[in-house]
C-alpha cells in the first residue's frame, strides 16, 4: 500500500487496531495474492459509495475476490466477531462498562430493488422491502441487527431482536422503545427475554392527558420534537445513512445487510478509538 487512495480507505492507526481481529493465514490452501487490508478498503468502497460489487475501480483486486472474502466472512461470523470486540473497547473508552444494562430499540424500513429475496410492504412508510431492526446501547453503538420483510409489525420484529439476547449480555435489564411497541409484546419481553421494556411517549401526548385544553391545537406532524433516550437510535440510523450500499436494500439475503451494517459501524468505531485517548 502506496498510502490511501479513497477517505475511504483505513488510515494505519485504523489497521493496526483491526488486524489483530482478522483470521491469520489458512495452514493449507493457496498463498493470499491480496492483503487483508486491501480487501477490507474495497469492501468499505462498495460500502460508502454505494457502487455495485462489478463495478469495484481497477486498482482493486477483482470484485469476485472482494466478494469471495465479504461472504466467507459473513458466513463465519468473523464481521460480527470484530464488531462485537471493537464496541466493548468503545465503551471501555468511553468510561462504561463493557457489558450494557439499557437499550433501544427501533425499526427502519428500506426499500428493496430487482435482486430478490425476502420483502414486504409496510404501510405506515408506504415502502415495499425490508426492515432493519436494531437494538442500541446509550451510546448508540449496535447490539443486535435484525432484517426482515417490511410488512411485519414492530412488536413482532422486536421479538426477533430480544428472543435470547440474555444470553449474549446477561446484564441488559432495561429497552427504551416508541409506541409501536405495545400491546402484548410488553409481557413476551418481561416473561421471555427477561428484558424490561419502556414505552416512550411524545411529550404532548403525554400532556393531552393531564393539560388537553393546552395542547388541543399542538399537531405533531408539524412540530419537531427531541425523545428522551429515543434519539440515540435515531441518530444511529442517521450514522448508517452516510453509508450509500444502505440507502437501499440491494441484497438477496438479508444476513448480507445485516453484515453490511456490522461494516458500517466497525467503520466508524475504528475512527471513533484512533481519536480517542489511551486508557
Amino acid at each position: 500500500m502506496a498510502g490511501r487512495r479513497y477517505s475511504s480507505d483505513l488510515t494505519d492507526p485504523e489497521w493496526a487496531l483491526l488486524e489483530p481481529l482478522l483470521p491469520g493465514p489458512s495452514a493449507t490452501g493457496r498463498k493470499r495474492t491480496h492483503s487483508q487490508r486491501v480487501l477490507i478498503d474495497a469492501m468499505l468502497y462498495v460500502l460508502k459509495t454505494g457502487c455495485a460489487w462489478r463495478l469495484l475501480p481497477l486498482n482493486f483486486p477483482p470484485w469476485t475476490t472482494v466478494y469471495a472474502q465479504y461472504r466467507r466472512w459473513r458466513i463465519r461470523g468473523v464481521l460480527k466477531h470484530v464488531h462485537d470486540v471493537l464496541r466493548e473497547r468503545v465503551r471501555i473508552a468511553a468510561g462504561r462498562d463493557a457489558q450494557p444494562t439499557a437499550g433501544i430499540i427501533d425499526s427502519q424500513s428500506a426499500k428493496t430493488t430487482e435482486a430478490g429475496g425476502i420483502r414486504g410492504f409496510d404501510g405506515a412508510k408506504k415502502v415495499n422491502g425490508r426492515k432493519r431492526h436494531i437494538l442500541v446501547d446509550t451510546l448508540g453503538l449496535i447490539l443486535k441487527v435484525v432484517v426482515h420483510p417490511a410488512d411485519v409489525q414492530d412488536r413482532e420484529g422486536g421479538k426477533l431482536v430480544l428472543e435470547g439476547i440474555k444470553q449474549t449480555y446477561p446484564k441488559l435489564e432495561k429497552v427504551w422503545a416508541d409506541q409501536g411497541y405495545t400491546g402484548g409484546f410488553l409481557h413476551w419481553a418481561k416473561e421471555s427475554s427477561g428484558v424490561l421494556v419502556e414505552v416512550v411517549s411524545p411529550w404532548w401526548r403525554q400532556a393531552k392527558r393531564s393539560l388537553p385544553d393546552l395542547v388541543e391545537d399542538v399537531d405533531p406532524r408539524k412540530t419537531f420534537h427531541v425523545l428522551p433516550r429515543r434519539w440515540v437510535v435515531e441518530r444511529t440510523f442517521a450514522w448508517l445513512g452516510k453509508c450509500r450500499r444502505l440507502s437501499k436494500d440491494d441484497e438477496a439475503l438479508p444476513e448480507t445487510t445485516q453484515h453490511l451494517v456490522y461494516l458500517a459501524m466497525i467503520r466508524l468505531m475504528l475512527r471513533r478509538l484512533v481519536r480517542a485517548p489511551p486508557v
